[in-house]
């Protein structure tokens, strides 16, 4: 699925995303879509794939919010103001954790900042369980989780919740086996009790 398009980027691995509304597409994302914590892709079909990232933060964006022009005494006749668009929009804060090189089932994920820059209107798509599955493989097929620091140094203020969320949809997916599995539970269980001791002090 479609989210949107890269519109900024406010470091080399912090990127912001432009979600498609009724004005760009048909068909737009709805709000269960974009969730805190999804994998997105920014990618070109057919083209280029770019990198993978994580959704961290939502803005919405309403140039009319404390606007002290004059207002209207009722809602707008199409008829006389057939060029009056509606301008807010919805801003994904997307945190590039690495990228997913190959297709199908011989895809494997390349973990850390990716080298390449990505460019302006490249589309974000929502990825699918299957792409989030290889891309936690290695190119030896074996289980990887290695964004770890990166995710909890770039993951904006919300980092170590992002982090926490992401093991948890990891574990409760049972996408590794046995001791790969336990390790991402011991992991995440680690997380949270340092994330309990931190906000006691």
């Amino acid at each position: 699925m479609r989210l949107g398009k890269v519109v900024k980027s406010n470091s080399h691995c912090d990127y912001i995303v432009q979600l498609d509304d009724q004005m760009d597409v048909n068909d737009p994302p709805q709000a269960d879509d974009y969730g805190f914590g999804c994998f997105v892709k920014l990618e070109n079909p057919g083209e280029r794939h770019w990198a993978v990232g994580l959704i961290y933060n939502s803005q919405l964006f309403n140039p009319m919010f404390l606007s002290n022009g004059p207002r209207l005494s009722s809602e707008p006749d199409p008829l006389f103001t057939p060029d009056l668009i509606n301008e807010t929009r919805t801003l994904l804060g997307v945190v590039l954790i690495g990228a997913l090189l190959g297709q199908g089932n011989a895809a494997y994920g390349i973990h850390g900042i990716p080298r390449v820059v990505v460019p302006v209107n490249t589309p974000a798509f929502l990825m699918t369980q299957d792409e989030i599955y290889h891309f936690h493989l290695n190119e030896s097929k074996r289980p990887q989780f290695c964004y770890y620091s990166h995710l909890l140094r770039f993951g904006g203020s919300f980092a170590t919740q992002l982090t926490q969320q992401v093991l948890k949809e990891l574990v409760d997916s049972s996408l590794f086996p046995g001791a790969e599995q336990r390790a991402l539970e011991i992991l995440c269980k680690e997380l949270s009790w340092k994330t309990t001791m931190s906000a006691m002090r």
